[in-house]
């Protein structure tokens, strides 16, 4: 009867199982209609594209959830057994690497986009407003998300949520001034500050606190006052042992305000026990979903509770981290100063197939790239093109050149050559990304860009886009060492920066491909590779049986199941 009745309901409302845009609640959403915004969204993208390979993104993920369960089935009561006392030696191992003298704060500036927008034209104070376009929205200010809006939806759906919704264009030049403001606060506190982004960045204030005498509490008040009198704009803070925790309590008191979790154990397990899965950094609605749906995980404390499970189901650096996030661990050093060894920038657009049109597009997109690059004092060797379809499937082509290049002129010819080599097609984005860069500057501090080695202008990707799974059994020699270092090439992204990781898997997949195309051997480039890390392993065999120890950091994030399950299913 209940199964009935259950089904009858899901053909009624089909809405309710559609996530698509609606994944986890922001700030100033606690009390939106979540059913009416699904309502919306589903009734407004079926039959679209987009809807379509949603759909098929979703089968994907059913098959996945589904051969997880078919797995714990077949563990007996003695590999239970089993698990579950490895599980109960990792958590002790990990247990002893907790680190609780340092204090970092979260600093998030709130609803960045709309708040300049609207420091520069004050009329829009007070009502609903989205940067972005009918397209597209970067972000949604308050008023706005009262009504289901947000960021990453189609401006054409939150105007159905919204009606009296206004839209502001995007301006990242403004967005970049006022972002260099708020660094220049943060430079006085934490010289080695991690930005995440133009409007948000982690901050060790150990020594500072320890120097003058004051709390995490005190400073995280006199950074968001300091910001406030140079900028004008808001921002809200976490304070906590280490950046996990402290991005988590960042978004508790929102906006304008702070949160303050004290550094000592019995704090933190309170804290971390009840608190959803979703909130922590890197585990998106794919992995949210999987967790939930075949294992019954939906709080960090049940990380622990399954944590024989999760042993047996998940490599070990993947079991890490989710024991890790139970354990309410995190990242708690700063990682080291390293060479900048790719910059990029995207757009996206109305889907179409007007090559003249795609090629002004490209051409805007080399200028802007050469404009960072010069700006920079960079040139670069490998040339990346990343095409989005009308169909949203995703392509990469890639080319290495005889000689570094920064010129428009140069950028723009290489380019058109990948590009011309799709056509016919319709896109809905352009990315470029220029990689083996060349400067006289031996160093950049980690800041001012969305991640350590990547500078992005434009358009982010949507969450849901960010998080696509097709083609994943392509990119199994993609691996992510010690939480930061991509095993091909070094270069470090911290686990939360999702959407950069999967670019720059695209990237090293487009390389083979291109390798593979033009007769020379992956397998040996990839070597050489591996072979310039220090203290690196010159094989992957060695490297997935090299056991990491506490002190090398939290492990590999959450998006390496997919590789793993790949070869397990």
């Amino acid at each position: 009867m209940e199964k009935g009745e259950t089904s009858t309901s899901d053909t009624d409302r089909p809405w309710q199982s559609y996530h698509t845009v609606y994944t986890n609640a922001k700030a100033g959403m606690d009390g939106v209609d979540k059913e009416k915004v699904q309502r919306v969204v589903y009734e407004m993208s079926k039959g679209s594209k987009y809807f379509e390979n949603e759909e098929r993104k979703e089968a994907f993920i059913r098959q996945k959830i589904e051969n997880m369960r078919v797995r714990c089935a077949k563990l007996s009561a003695e590999d239970i057994s089993h698990f579950q006392m490895v599980a109960e030696k990792r958590i002790l191992e990990l247990e002893a690497a907790r680190i609780l003298s340092r204090i970092w704060i979260h600093v998030d500036m709130d609803a960045f986009y709309a708040a300049v927008e609207t420091l520069s034209n004050p009329s829009l104070k007070g009502k609903p407003m989205a940067v972005g376009s009918m397209s597209m929205i970067s972000t949604a200010n308050y008023e706005a998300r009262k009504f289901g809006v947000r960021a990453a939806m189609p401006g054409f759906i939150a105007r159905k949520l919204c009606p009296e919704l206004i839209f502001a264009p995007t301006d990242f030049k403004k967005y970049n001034y006022y972002s260099d403001l708020t660094r220049k606060v943060f430079q006085t506190y934490d010289p080695n500050y991690m930005a995440a982004g133009l409007d948000e960045a982690y901050l060790d204030v150990t020594e500072a606190c320890k120097e003058r005498g004051i709390t995490g509490e005190e400073i995280a008040k006199e950074i968001r006052t300091n910001i406030y009198e140079e900028t004008g704009l808001t921002c809200s803070a976490g304070v906590a042992a280490n950046r996990l925790l402290a991005k988590v309590c960042s978004d508790i008191n929102k906006p304008n305000g702070q949160f303050v979790l004290p550094n000592n154990r019995v704090a933190v397990m309170t804290f971390i026990s009840s608190l959803p899965i979703r909130k922590i950094g890197g585990i998106g609605k794919v992995t949210e979903h999987i967790l939930r749906d075949a294992l019954g995980i939906s709080t960090c404390e049940e990380m622990l509770q399954k944590g024989s499970y999760i042993c047996a189901l998940f490599s070990q650096s993947t079991a890490d981290f989710f024991l890790s996030v139970g354990l309410g661990l995190g990242g708690t050093d700063t990682p080291e100063v390293r060479l900048r060894k790719s910059i990029s920038n995207e757009r996206t657009f109305s889907a179409t197939g007007d090559e003249t049109l795609l090629y002004r597009k490209l051409e805007e997109l080399s200028e802007m790239l050469s404009a960072d690059m010069q700006k920079e004092g960079l040139c670069g060797r490998t040339l990346t093109l990343k095409l989005k379809t009308a169909a949203f499937e995703l392509r990469t082509r890639a080319v290495s050149l005889q000689k570094h290049i920064c010129s428009s002129e140069d950028i723009l010819k290489h380019a058109s050559k990948l590009l011309k080599a799709e056509f016919p097609i319709s896109l809905r984005l352009i990315a470029q990304m220029d990689h083996s860069l060349s400067s006289d500057v031996t160093a950049y501090k980690v800041e001012g860009t969305s991640c350590p080695n990547r500078v992005t202008n434009g358009v982010n990707f949507t969450a849901a886009e960010a998080e696509v799974v097709s083609s994943m059994g392509q990119r199994e020699l993609f691996l992510w060492v010690n939480d930061y270092k991509c095993s091909i090439c070094g270069i470090e992204m911290p686990p939360d920066f999702i959407e950069e990781r999967q670019e720059h898997c695209d990237f090293h997949l487009a390389e083979k491909l291109q390798k593979e195309e033009s007769g020379t051997g992956f397998r040996s480039s990839t070597l050489r590779h591996r072979d310039e890390q220090k203290g690196q392993s010159s094989s992957q065999s060695q490297r997935k049986k090299r056991k990491l120890s506490p002190k090398e950091g939290r492990h590999i994030p959450i998006d390496v199941f997919f590789v793993k399950s790949n070869q397990n299913f």
